[in-house]
């Protein structure tokens, strides 16, 4: 099955992915950055946990676990304003619903900055799921490399628009913090376990941005 056909289930866990169409930036402002994120909260919080994120100017990662079947209808109720019934509505489908409403909410507003009219966003969002500890800990260091690897940053932690920093802080954050740090241990665990090296993507993506 196409990763992008995946459902997305009640308590299961994610990495997700999209991109721009074409040569589209996705971001061309730190503006742009922190309303997308003001953005995910608002739409994706509420049907699942972020473990983690990584944004970069044309694509975004994200790795997730959905929430459990109870609060997903809870929130289809409260949105919807009806009673949730299995036989006509699907959760999966809402899930996917909450990613595309945050896509069109971004779109409108990035169009109308920037005086462009479309699409933004690839079709269809791609996702993988995650089936043991050992995918977790590849999807973790694979979204937190992902700005060396495309040569933005040269160690991991020095990218301003992950979730690395937020995981090792002790400030306020929306992203599931404890849970990935006790994963690993420690801090200091999870800190050399990102000190594997990164492979560098071969053609020059700065030019492509």
């Amino acid at each position: 099955m196409p990763d992008h056909h995946i459902p997305l289930y009640p308590e299961c866990s994610y990495h997700v992915f999209n991109r721009a169409i074409g040569n589209e930036k996705l971001f061309r402002s730190e503006e742009n950055y922190r309303f997308f994120l003001a953005n995910l909260a608002k739409h994706i919080l509420p049907v699942a946990g972020i473990f983690t994120y990584s944004l970069l100017p044309n694509h975004f990662h994200l790795l997730i676990r959905t929430r459990d079947e109870k609060q997903l209808i809870a929130h289809f109720e409260r949105k919807k304003k009806k009673e949730f019934d299995q036989n006509i509505y699907s959760l999966p489908e809402f899930i996917m619903e909450q990613f595309s409403n945050w896509f069109n909410s971004y779109t409108k507003a990035f169009n109308k900055r920037y005086g462009r009219k479309g699409a933004l966003f690839m079709d269809y969002t791609k996702r993988s799921i995650v089936e043991n500890d050992s995918d977790f800990a590849s999807f973790v260091f694979y979204i937190h490399k992902n700005a060396v690897h495309h040569g933005l940053c040269n160690r991991i932690g020095e990218w301003k628009h992950d979730g690395y920093k937020s995981l090792l802080s002790e400030r306020p954050t929306h992203l599931l913090r404890s849970e990935v740090i006790s994963w690993f241990g420690s801090k200091e665990l999870f800190m050399k376990f990102h000190d594997q090296p990164v492979e560098l993507k071969q053609v020059d993506f700065k030019l492509n941005l």
